[in-house]
């Protein structure tokens, strides 16, 4: 039986995840800092929405260079840029003098998301051993959740502190990022990125250090009878390995449309329309991150246990129902909606959240995992855009009765989910090889 080295699995899994965690900062930040920036911006619904998403359209592009940047110069490579990219558009847009100059640098801040989005799953799900690899890859969702947990707090610490309290909520971001670039030049690079490369020995030497000789060699021997690795951008079409690169991208754009990222995004917003005032806003998005944090923690336990596919149909069920609770309780001006807001975050947290990136990890090909992911995490980031894009016009317009449009998404996205998905737990990543 294969003794792993779990700390330095876990080591290297953290430090890695560390994108998650900036990509949870610049996600959540926006929050706290929008009423502020409607102050200093003149923001109306459209330019709040493009403000809000704007982030996703860098995320698009910084998955495009990602999925570049990884085949040719290798994952760590990608990471390290990202980490740069992160720190420079933290302060950018901390010192913004005009809207434009700041939806500049947040576009700026979407490429690292972007970018970290695709990396830090992919690079975590190829140095995890199969037994573990699910929960893993879920510490990438779980720095995310802390990074959203701690922009919240910080954002509402710092509320009363001026109308320029809002560059200190972005500035901050340069710390961890800073961090992630120290923490990124440790990381050794994936031995299957390695193998493909024929470094073979190197990749040797960190497998042997993950789980021994007889798991490096049995490891390498894996990769090397798995198909070997043609033109990925073409091989995603072919029809032997498409259904499952559709069934990536519809999982990816679910994630997004089943609305619960209006909830992180515009929680002042939500709570303003039934008369909550700035500081009980601000304080819904520190009780929307705690809930978080502690769902995703009990996703982690239960991934590699219950499974994918039990979890997301919980997932999609659950908010289907409760979106059709919270547009009630909005239309009754009910403060109890926040029970039913944080329910929402918290069944999310379980199930969608990190076990989408879970799935889009692994069910791909390794001829074309790359090139898949890179499609599957574009598709979620331009579906998050169109989400957040529209939710101030839309809420604006139908106020509560947005949130039925969620609700039927999820509807179709359950029955989606218990046709098409298939259980990958407990599996290599050679063996959920097809084509």
């Amino acid at each position: 039986m294969t003794r792993y080295n779990q700390t330095y699995i876990i080591g290297i899994s953290f430090v890695s995840a560390l994108g998650g965690y900036l990509f949870g900062f610049d996600f959540a930040v926006i929050s706290g800092a929008l009423p502020f920036l409607q102050r200093t911006f003149a923001l109306d619904a459209y330019w709040e929405g493009f403000a809000t998403g704007c982030l996703a359209l860098g995320a698009i592009a910084g998955c495009l260079i990602a999925g570049t940047i990884c085949d040719k110069k290798g994952r760590r490579t990608g990471l390290l840029l990202a980490a740069a990219v992160f720190g420079v558009s933290s302060l950018a847009m901390a010192l913004s003098p005009t809207r434009f100059f700041f939806i500049g640098s947040r576009f700026t801040a979407g490429i690292g998301v972007g970018m970290a989005s695709l990396l830090s799953p992919m690079y975590i799900a190829e140095v995890s051993p199969a037994p573990f690899r699910g929960r893993m890859v879920a510490i990438n969702q779980l720095t995310v959740v802390i990074g959203i947990l701690v922009t919240n707090l910080i954002n509402y610490t710092l509320r009363n502190n001026g109308d320029d309290a809002w560059r200190w909520m972005f500035g901050l971001g340069a710390v961890p990022s800073a961090l992630f670039l120290l923490g990124a030049w440790w990381l050794p690079e994936s031995p299957r990125w390695l193998i493909d490369a024929g470094r073979e020995e190197e990749a040797r030497r960190t497998l042997h250090k993950i789980g021994g000789a007889d798991f490096a060699a049995q490891t390498i021997a894996g990769i090397q009878h798995a198909p070997q690795k043609s033109n990925a951008a073409a091989g995603i079409f072919k029809k032997a390995v498409l259904p499952t690169v559709i069934l990536g991208i519809s999982l990816a754009v679910f994630q997004q449309f089943c609305g619960i990222n209006v909830v992180f995004n515009y929680t002042p917003k939500i709570f303003a329309s039934i008369g909550v005032g700035t500081d009980g806003q601000l304080f819904q998005t520190v009780l929307i991150g705690g809930v978080n944090l502690v769902f995703t923690l009990l996703a982690m336990a239960l991934v590699d246990r219950l499974g994918r596919k039990p979890l997301m149909l919980i997932g999609a069920v659950g908010l289907t129902a409760l979106y059709i609770i919270i547009a009630r309780q909005l239309h009754n001006g009910s403060v109890h909606v926040s029970w039913f807001l944080l329910t929402a975050i918290g069944t999310y947290a379980l199930s969608l959240a990190p076990v989408t990136w879970v799935l889009i990890a692994e069910i791909f090909p390794g001829k074309i995992r790359s090139a898949a992911t890179s499609v599957a995490v574009l598709s979620l980031w331009l579906a998050y855009f169109i989400l957040v894009f529209t939710f101030p016009p839309l809420f604006a317009h139908l106020g509560d009765k947005t949130f039925y449009i969620y609700a039927a998404i999820c509807s179709v996205g359950a029955l989606y989910i218990a046709a098409k998905v298939k259980e990958t737990k407990g599996k290599t990543l050679e063996e959920l090889t097809v084509g």
